[in-house]
């Protein structure tokens, strides 16, 4: 009989060509730069460390309110605020670098040349080891609308990108589209290394005393338990057609929510909004993950990903 406690239990993944030493990260603009939460949490048991947005320049975001809690999770519009490249390279990686974990950088710009020069620039920056694009910005050569939101644009962002760099390209799916697999085929035939899932839903909150809305940008993103069995669904629709690693996130608030996606199709997870609540919860979550393995006899994350069964 194996002995399951004693058993070895392979927690590593590669994400696109980044080495993580197990599937846990965190989602960007939820744990800052990672020295904010390093007195909370021993940070070097992350798989890795994903940063808040970093666009070319320097960048103030919106005015407040930014933050609203609602039933099922929060709305934010932080508008990206960030250091931009330079700032973040010296305020920031020279602590990131000391703890030894994959830094990935999600990235943002307002078209095309400035995410691929962000990209480029970064290349150079000791340290970081992949690039998530958030392409749910608007694309202002195109009116306005989200770069996420038309696999046309999806594919040459990624294409631009890809020309920049030769770190691993994630870039982070918009949940808001009529059929996600067409988006994923766009982004991994254009060139990407892995697929981030799920963004922000859009969504709105009102004060119905004033009459107005709560965000001063009026508008902002759900996220929390409330989009967790959309994020997914969606996942599993994208695990049917990827042919790179899928990370996934929205509303993990422990190891069952992350056991969900990786069962899904997901190789990885981020954990977001649940650090607002307990800045340990990613190594609860870490924690969990391997009990359950251990506890179904799995000796490797392959086991696990995409093990959900249909029939």
């Amino acid at each position: 009989m194996v002995d399951v406690a004693s058993q070895k239990i392979d927690m590593a993944v590669d994400l696109g060509g980044i080495r993580m030493r197990n599937p846990v990260t965190v989602a960007s603009g939820t744990f800052g730069y990672g020295q904010e939460y390093a007195g909370l949490v021993d940070v070097t048991r992350l798989g890795a460390i994903t940063v808040k947005g970093i666009r070319l320049g320097e960048w103030a975001g919106n005015p407040l309110p930014r933050h609203v809690e609602v039933p099922g999770g929060m709305l934010n519009a932080i508008g990206l605020q960030g250091p931009g490249v330079e700032g973040f390279a010296r305020e920031y990686m020279p602590f990131l670098r000391s703890t030894g974990v994959p830094v990935i950088v999600n990235i943002w710009g307002t078209d095309e040349n400035e995410y691929a020069e962000v990209a480029r620039r970064l290349s150079d920056v000791e340290g970081v080891s992949g690039l998530e694009l958030n392409i749910s910005c608007p694309n202002v050569k195109e009116g306005g609308n989200a770069f996420g939101t038309d696999p046309r644009t999806v594919a040459a962002l990624v294409a631009a990108v890809r020309r920049a760099t030769k770190l691993p390209l994630i870039p982070k799916l918009a949940p808001n589209v009529p059929d996600i697999k067409v988006f994923v085929r766009a982004a991994q035939d254009a060139g990407a290394d892995a697929l981030s899932m799920i963004n922000t839903l859009p969504a709105m909150a009102i004060d119905i005393e004033s009459k107005r809305p709560i965000l001063a940008n009026k508008v902002g993103g759900l996220s929390g338990s409330a989009i967790h069995p959309v994020a997914v669904k969606l996942v599993w629709e994208a695990a049917k057609v990827a042919q790179v690693p899928i990370l996934a996130m929205g509303g993990i608030m422990g190891p069952e929510q992350a056991i969900e996606f990786m069962l899904a199709g997901a190789a990885a997870v981020a954990v977001g909004t649940a650090n607002f609540i307990d800045p340990s919860v990613s190594l609860r979550v870490i924690d969990g993950i391997e009990a359950y393995m251990r506890r179904h006899g799995m000796g490797s994350l392959r086991e696990l990903t995409g093990a959900v069964v249909c029939d």
